[in-house]
């Protein structure tokens, strides 16, 4: 089965790819006209970080509540989803097979920093709206990209605030760092070391690793060994997996920490068949199961649209990235184009959703610094360690 889903995505990407590189010349539509706006998203549905291709396919449930509700301003949504395998090359084609072929006027979440910054200067040059990455790095929007909007709080201020924590808060002195080999893990630890100097403090260890790799033996002996008492990883969820199945074969029992990105604790908690209760992670936006009265209207949209679908945090993060979005095409008005598009996007000022409060300006395009604590309690519940937190050496925001 997984054989012919491999090769049926093989061959959907090798038949975009001739398409887009047959007619180099072709023009992209206009991305919208009087009946619908086209909105598409790239999300790894196979492959190493495929437990994130849910943030795609839940941003279908804003847009077909949206089109239930009559569209905006007349226009229904219509929305596509391509599977990129969390391979950059892959992504540069679908993206470019989305513009030039089916006319696209925005993207919206998209996983991986390496596919984005694949796709983040083609975007800019074709003039395509991009809201909400999946993913948080400065190279995104320092400086600023005219077309590029992040809700994401950047890596770098959630690994301050998440340092921070356990320095002062669970008095930890010995902190190891491991991260994956790419502008996600490296911006990761950029934030953690940062705060870490305003204590005087360094890592006692800090491990690299590829988003392939399988065996981590070697690299959680070297954790071990380095008397680390809490270890901050920072991965896509199967490296995570196999870390802390690999620790408990060697005794090893940190308190481990996370980025948001494993913040799914129901997926996390049954991938590592229950190593993952205890974990500490950011949170972007609020719990799955909240009572907050917008995600119980999405929660019940998403029993009656997608019964089949697990509603968790991956997948209720795709609405909060593309409700940015909606809000702009909702302040535009009828006259529907790309400038007025971006003119209302650059007014957005304390909007909030699913997640922290979004401030937009044509100077700053890095919507919050804010994130929430959470741990992993028994079953998979989530525990509210620390409300919205800033990062106060985030001197951007100054």
């Amino acid at each position: 089965m997984k054989t012919k889903r491999h090769f049926f995505v093989m061959v959907t990407f090798s038949i975009a790819l001739l398409l887009v590189f047959a007619s180099p010349g072709l023009a992209g539509k206009a991305g919208f006209d009087k009946k619908e706006i086209r909105i598409a998203q790239w999300g790894p549905q196979t492959g190493p970080a495929a437990p994130w291709g849910s943030v795609a396919r839940g941003s279908a449930i804003l847009f077909n509540l949206v089109n239930e509700e009559g569209g905006i301003h007349g226009r229904k949504i219509k929305y596509f989803i391509r599977d990129d395998q969390y391979n950059p090359a892959l992504c540069k084609a679908a993206v470019k097979e989305l513009v030039e072929r089916q006319g696209i006027f925005a993207f919206v979440g998209g996983v991986s920093s390496a596919s984005g910054l694949a796709v983040k200067d083609y975007l800019e040059e074709n003039k395509v709206i991009w809201v909400g990455p999946a993913t948080a790095v400065n190279e995104y929007v320092f400086p600023v990209d005219p077309y590029l909007f992040a809700v994401y709080p950047l890596y770098q201020d959630e690994a301050s605030i998440l340092t921070k924590y356990l320095v002062e808060k669970m008095k930890f002195r010995k902190i190891g760092f491991f991260y994956q080999n790419d502008s996600y893990g490296k911006n990761g630890l950029v934030g953690c070391k940062d705060r870490l100097k305003t204590y005087g403090m360094e890592l006692v260890e800090e491990i690299p690793v590829e988003p392939g790799e399988k065996d981590l033996a070697s690299q959680m002996l070297k954790f071990k060994n380095s008397g680390a008492e809490t270890v901050i990883i920072w991965s896509n969820p199967t490296i995570a997996t196999i870390a802390l199945k690999t620790c408990a074969t060697i005794d090893y029992k940190p308190q481990w920490v996370s980025s948001n990105t494993l913040s799914d604790y129901p997926l996390m908690f049954k991938i590592t068949e229950g190593l993952w209760e205890g974990v500490i992670t950011g949170a972007f936006g609020i719990m799955p199961q909240s009572d907050d009265p917008l995600m119980v209207k999405y929660r019940e949209a998403g029993k009656r649209m997608t019964p089949d679908e697990r509603w968790g945090t991956f997948y209720t993060a795709g609405i909060l990235f593309a409700e940015p979005l909606v809000e702009a095409l909702k302040m535009v008005g009828k006259d529907l184009s790309t400038e007025a598009c971006l003119k209302a996007l650059n007014s957005i000022q304390g909007f909030q959703g699913l997640g922290p409060k979004i401030y937009w300006s044509e100077d700053m395009h890095q919507g919050s610094a804010s994130v929430m604590i959470m741990k992993c309690g028994p079953g998979a519940s989530y525990e509210v360690l620390q409300d919205w937190t800033a990062n106060d050496l985030a001197t951007w925001k100054k």
